[in-house]
């Protein structure tokens, strides 16, 4: 894939609705098989996906406030990671932040958690940058005015990240402080992740007058990115 492409991607104008890439990650569900690394993830990213579309739906009430500007950051967002699966399916290497889950994803020595977090990394650490820029250029606005939106994406995020690792992490409670995975995944944080990525976005729309600039800065946070989650699978004795 060229450094411009990665970047600013393929897209039409107008995003499709919520409903068209839930569509497409219930699919993947029924067509993985469940110890797969990438439907490890597809099944934490589409509960996250229906839990925006449920609160995109109540509006105001759950935060926000501009319904088509979240609905056009939630589906540029995933589609980011829908591309990247359906470019390994054809044979493509695809980005570099996704290729470590998409390698590994079948590895007896990596666990469920892991394969989660890694395509938690990817998708936050890189994507959601791309995916506010891809939402800015749709819409026609700045940053500054999806910043509520990526806000109260990013808390919907984090709480169910709290939830996967109480759901995935293995092993009884008074084991797990021995546990190797507990340490490895101790060194990553959704959170700052989040705070990196909105940084990114910045960054992005500021160079978009210098292709070159922002291509080069997409590609470095690609494989940065990339590095991350090829050391959060890493293989664990059981």
């Amino acid at each position: 894939m060229a450094q411009a492409e990665r970047f600013a991607g393929t897209y039409t104008p107008a995003a499709p609705g919520i409903d068209a890439v839930l569509a497409r990650m219930r699919a993947l569900t029924l067509d993985l098989p469940p110890r797969d690394g990438v439907a490890v993830f597809n099944r934490v990213y589409l509960a996250v996906t229906e839990a925006v579309d449920r609160a995109v739906e109540r509006g105001a009430a759950s935060g926000f406030r501009d319904r088509a500007a979240a609905v056009t950051l939630d589906v540029r967002f995933a589609e980011r990671y829908l591309a990247a699966v359906e470019a390994a399916a054809l044979g493509s290497r695809g980005p570099a932040c996704w290729r470590p889950l998409l390698q590994l994803r079948r590895h007896p020595g990596v666990r469920p958690l892991q394969f989660a977090l890694a395509g938690i990394n990817a998708h936050i650490g890189h994507d959601l940058a791309l995916a506010v820029v891809d939402a800015c250029r749709t819409l026609g606005c700045a940053p500054a005015a999806l910043e509520d939106e990526f806000e109260r994406v990013g808390d919907l995020l984090v709480a169910l990240e709290e939830h996967v690792r109480e759901e995935l992490m293995p092993g009884p409670d008074l084991l797990q402080v021995a546990d190797p995975l507990t340490h490895l995944l101790g060194s990553w944080s959704l959170e700052r992740a989040r705070d990196a990525a909105w940084g990114s976005a910045r960054a992005l729309w500021a160079l978009r007058e210098l292709p070159c600039l922002a291509d080069e800065f997409a590609y470095r946070l690609d494989t940065s990115v990339g590095l991350v989650s090829r050391m959060l699978l890493t293989p664990l004795p059981d």
